[in-house]
């Protein structure tokens, strides 16, 4: 039976793609280090899991309205006013079976044929993906490593076109941790304050930072109505299998985000909602610990790195990655990935695998023990020094 072409189109994740790879060496016998899923490895807090239990045995297994509970969604908007100086009313925050939803839809309102979209490269292979498959224009723009892996705000500046519609930004970033400056944020609101731009501000690894939080487009003037927030809970409150996200959305996209959501979740379920409500509203004792453990495995792992011959790591300032070049080894990124997987037994990805100037890089997850994270570095250094 034939295919919708548009299925040609669609990229996949990498990360689940070397999961797989790695668990077929595990059922050899093999002992695999995982620093290739971008999936904390710490536990959904207990308040959390509790609110959802007892959402269950009260009965919050039904429908529920569209675009979300009213109780999360005004504990989102609250949130919002306390992080971002933000005063958006429920009715423009729409909750979802996970951030890339809220992605997609923002996407699919905005987007027609051949319209222009600015994206980070390295970046979350999901851009690009939705970008093509909606048979619009891919626009990446190369992240630069001495600005701390932000924008060469020249080369952007020049990249938008009267055929711009969108303009995607992640900080802190997936792959590189890194956070664009709040001076940076404020020249590309210049740039794009105004236009028949849209801004998708990606801030689903906001809580996970290590020091001054990054400022959001969305809460500079005149830049409120013309961003979508997209964010969730699967980073910031370990619970990726959850599956609840949400958009912050201007006024002009509501409807059209409703009618993509009726078509297609009809809901998100209600009882994971209600741990949303639980996750936000209570304790954060347990997420700030995380943060720190976060940061104390980076510390430890990226001066590791350094220590490699061939290998020199920026100490990132947010989520949970490391993100070294590895020009000096003389080892193109997808072919040392491939051999640190099946030669060293650790799993990573390949910088390419978030695009085209990824090369020269590899991504390590931090979501392992600082015990597994040594380990890794071990066999790193075996594997490049003998």
């Amino acid at each position: 039976m034939q295919i919708a072409d548009r299925i040609s189109r669609l990229g996949v994740e990498g990360a689940f793609a070397v999961l797989q790879q790695a668990r077929a060496l595990e059922a050899q016998g093999k002992h695999i280090v995982h620093l290739e899923i971008g999936e904390p490895d710490f536990p959904t807090p207990q308040h959390i899991v509790e609110a959802g239990k007892q959402a269950l045995q009260d009965g919050w297994t039904h429908y529920g309205p569209t675009m979300g509970l009213p109780d999360l969604r005004e504990a989102i908007a609250k949130r919002l006013a306390s992080t971002h100086g933000l005063e958006i009313g429920p009715n423009r925050i729409g909750v979802m079976p996970g951030a890339k939803p809220a992605l997609f839809f923002a996407m699919m309102a905005v987007l027609e044929k051949g319209d222009e979209v600015i994206y980070p490269d390295p970046g979350f292979p999901i851009y690009a993906s939705m970008v093509r498959f909606l048979e619009a224009v891919p626009k990446p723009i190369p992240l630069i490593e001495s600005r701390g892996f932000s924008f060469d705000l020249d080369r952007l500046k020049d990249s938008i076109t009267g055929k711009t519609r969108m303009l995607i930004l992640n900080s802190p970033h997936n792959p590189t941790g890194g956070i664009i400056p709040a001076t940076d944020i404020r020249a590309i609101a210049d740039m794009v304050r105004g236009r028949d731009i849209t801004v998708v501000s990606d801030e689903i690894y906001s809580t996970i930072c290590f020091g001054e939080p990054p400022l959001s487009i969305a809460s500079l003037e005149g830049m409120n109505q013309q961003t979508v927030i997209v964010d969730g809970f699967s980073k910031s409150h370990a619970m990726t299998g959850w599956r609840l996200g949400y958009g912050v959305y201007p006024d002009h996209l509501i409807d059209a985000v409703s009618k993509l959501m009726v078509n297609s979740n009809s809901c998100t379920a209600s009882f994971t909602q209600k741990a949303g409500v639980a996750a936000l509203e209570g304790p954060q004792s347990e997420c700030d610990g995380m943060v720190a453990q976060f940061r104390q495995r980076r510390d430890v792992f990226c001066n590791i790195l350094n220590s490699i011959k061939g290998f020199t790591c920026q100490i990132p300032p947010g989520a949970f990655y490391a993100f070294p070049r590895i020009v000096e080894t003389g080892i193109e990124s997808k072919v040392l990935s491939e051999r640190l997987l099946t030669e060293a037994s650790v799993a990573c990805l390949s910088g390419t695998a978030f695009g085209q100037f990824g090369e020269g890089y590899l991504r390590f997850s931090l979501a392992n023990s600082l015990a597994n994270l040594e380990l890794a570095g071990d066999r790193i250094r075996t594997l490049i020094q003998g």
